[in-house]
């Protein structure tokens, strides 16, 4: 009995660090309509930063408080800097325009941290000592978690209900034009919301030194995926779905590891999938909210080709057959340029004409490559027919996508196909 007491202990622990991550996201969503995919960036910057502080001021309780609040408060005014630079000149923008300059974020941070802190590996001193709980032992590390987690999600609930600030974010989530028609200052408004959701990740990532794990550079795109699917699944711009969704993720992989240890990361997405399916809005969300958004890219109607960009395809045409006369690289190259050109030319159709903006467009890519591949290894069909049967096996993989994601749209679609 014993074990499954730590067992589930550790679970609330993984889950109040996802809830410390998510819960940032969640509350930018709520306010600025924008998923931010720079977020998890915030939650490496804040675990390197501590990391740096912690080794420069020791590790007594002074330097672990120290540098988990000094870590929280830097990635703060960094999501400021962000807000007023970048997300306050792209609220008006299409989703997919927001989406690409957040990931724009994500590279440059990712190469800045490269640069500053170089790629290896950094390892904190982590708290020592357990806790006995029958024959088992629980770390000291996930206990503080647990409580840390437990009075954030407190201070956030006073915060949102007791305050003035609070009742401006709660009415900005659901209809922030009208919080700007009674003459509430927006831009100070969402910059504030961007201080406490990039600090709130930076303290997230800045508490992972308590545990005996390294610094990474791979940190953010870890985090991410769950995050996203903890706040989709709670209901974006909700508190207490993202805890809720948070503890039924981390306990979901915290007994699934005992029972199919190889698919817990396929539970987590599966139970995203479902609850998108059921409520698409998540567990404790709005229907309003998850109906909203930004209208899509337009697109320019179809006209004949000038004589001129006729006679242009003709010469790009004649150069791409030319390329295999000046050698077996040049050939190749002739080969990825087209592959690469079917690849961009299907995404558009989806996310352009479609409207539909899919972060999974590339499984259907791989695919048709596994398909033509297994085909001619496992059961000797001629190329020609290996290269067809690819795009009938990629399609019905993504007639499996549509029928789940029919009823979505916007943000929600982009999260089921993760």
């Amino acid at each position: 009995m014993s074990f499954y007491v730590v067992q589930f202990l550790t679970g609330l622990a993984s889950a109040s660090s996802l809830f410390l991550v998510a819960v940032g996201l969640s509350l930018i969503f709520g306010v600025t309509r924008i998923v931010n995919l720079a977020h998890g960036s915030f939650y490496m910057l804040g675990a390197y930063i501590a990391h740096t502080l912690v080794t420069a001021l020791g590790t007594g309780v002074v330097g672990y408080v120290a540098a988990v609040a000094g870590g929280a408060l830097v990635v703060g005014l960094l999501g400021v800097a962000m807000e007023v630079l970048l997300l306050r000149r792209i609220y008006r923008a299409p989703e997919l325009f927001q989406l690409v300059a957040t990931f724009g974020v994500v590279l440059i941070v990712k190469d800045a941290t490269r640069a500053i802190w170089g790629v290896q590996d950094k390892t904190s001193p982590a708290l020592r000592g357990t806790i006995p709980i029958g024959d088992q032992a629980i770390p000291i590390f996930d206990i503080a978690f647990i409580a840390i987690g437990l009075g954030v999600l407190g201070a956030i609930w006073l915060l949102m209900t007791k305050t003035r600030w609070g009742t401006l974010v709660r009415a900005a989530t659901q209809d922030r034009e009208m919080v700007g028609a009674l003459g509430v200052n927006q831009k100070l408004l969402f910059t504030s919301v961007l201080f406490m959701g990039a600090a709130l990740a930076g303290l997230g990532g800045s508490l992972q030194m308590l545990r005996p794990e390294s610094v990474n550079l791979s940190m953010d795109l870890l985090i991410l995926a769950p995050a996203f699917v903890v706040v989709v699944v709670g209901g974006m711009g909700s508190i207490a779905g993202a805890y809720l969704a948070a503890f039924i993720i981390a306990e979901l992989n915290a007994f699934g590891i005992l029972v199919l240890p190889k698919i817990t990361l396929v539970l987590m997405f599966l139970v995203m999938a479902i609850v998108l399916v059921v409520r698409p809005w998540g567990l404790l969300g709005r229907q309003s909210v998850a109906t909203g958004g930004h209208g899509g890219i337009a697109e320019a109607p179809l006209r004949p080709a000038t004589p001129r960009l006729k006679l242009l395809y003709a010469a790009l045409g004649v150069g791409l057959l030319l390329l295999p006369l000046l050698g077996e690289s040049m050939a190749l190259l002739a080969v990825d340029m087209l592959i690469l050109v079917l690849f961009a030319a299907s995404l558009h159709f989806i996310a352009g004409p479609g409207g539909l903006h899919s972060f999974g467009h590339a499984a259907y890519f791989g695919l048709g490559a596994y398909a033509a591949a297994l085909l001619l290894k496992y059961y000797k069909v001629p190329m020609e027919v290996g290269l067809l049967s690819a795009p009938f096996l990629a399609a019905a993989g993504a007639l499996l996508v549509g029928w789940l994601a029919a009823r979505l749209s916007g943000v929600y679609f982009a999260m089921l196909t993760l």
